[in-house]
């Protein structure tokens, strides 16, 4: 944020330069609104053009595209313009230096003006904007965590560090009545037949004596079968 703010004002600062040095001296007293464009690509003349395509136009180019860099907060946009005076400010003293036949600096009016430094530190402050400013950061949208699995239930052993799987049955997990394809069936007996209505409950079986005369049956202290007596006949 502070880094925005001081690379904005450089380039503003860098921006206001540019624009106020055509109202300024360039060379030999002659102000920079006097070149026209036309003469950096043709040839410098002592033809004065219109404001409007003078050296103006392009350095107002380069003021609307810092002000819309700064914002936006795009350094690229900011670069752009520090570029663009520049080169125009180079294309000049290119031009001028071939029609004067060389470039010269004086005290006394003469020589290059202090509009060329304007233009000319201009640029080299849009550039220290650019490169100060820290831009718009890129807002990466935060994931949240995955829920965590549920827990395992081990059974009432705990758990088994060399078992593949807990014992706990799983969506996909066999029933007791499924068969895996191609397996031989397995036998399972059939369930118990209810009792008839009426009949006794089932209890445990006794020993039957019947090959022994009839009395495996009787209870001990019980009265004989068959109306006997018990005891056996005397001759």
């Amino acid at each position: 944020m502070v880094r925005n703010i001081i690379g904005s004002l450089i380039a503003l600062a860098g921006a206001a330069a540019a624009v106020w040095s055509p109202f300024r001296d360039w060379y030999d007293g002659r102000l920079g609104r006097d070149y026209r464009i036309q003469d950096l690509f043709g040839g410098i003349t002592a033809a004065e053009g219109a404001l409007a395509t003078s050296l103006l136009l392009p350095f107002t180019f380069a003021a609307l595209l810092t002000v819309v860099g700064v914002a936006l907060r795009l350094r690229v946009l900011v670069a752009l313009a520090g570029l663009v005076v520049l080169g125009f400010t180079v294309l000049w003293m290119v031009r001028q230096g071939q029609a004067a036949g060389s470039l010269t600096v004086g005290g006394d009016g003469g020589g290059l003006g202090e509009g060329v430094a304007l233009a000319a530190g201009g640029g080299v402050l849009l550039l220290l904007g650019a490169l100060v400013m820290s831009g718009r950061r890129r807002h990466v949208p935060v994931q949240e965590a995955a829920p965590a699995p549920p827990e395992e239930d081990w059974g009432p052993y705990g758990t088994d560090p060399t078992g593949p799987v807990p014992y706990r049955r799983g969506p996909y997990a066999l029933r007791p009545d499924d068969t895996l394809p191609g397996a031989p069936p397995v036998y399972r007996p059939p369930p118990y037949a209810a009792p008839p209505q009426g009949a006794p409950p089932p209890g445990p079986q006794r020993w039957s004596d019947a090959g022994r005369g009839g009395d495996g049956d009787r209870e001990p202290g019980g009265p004989p079968p068959h109306g006997g007596t018990g005891r056996a006949d005397e001759g």
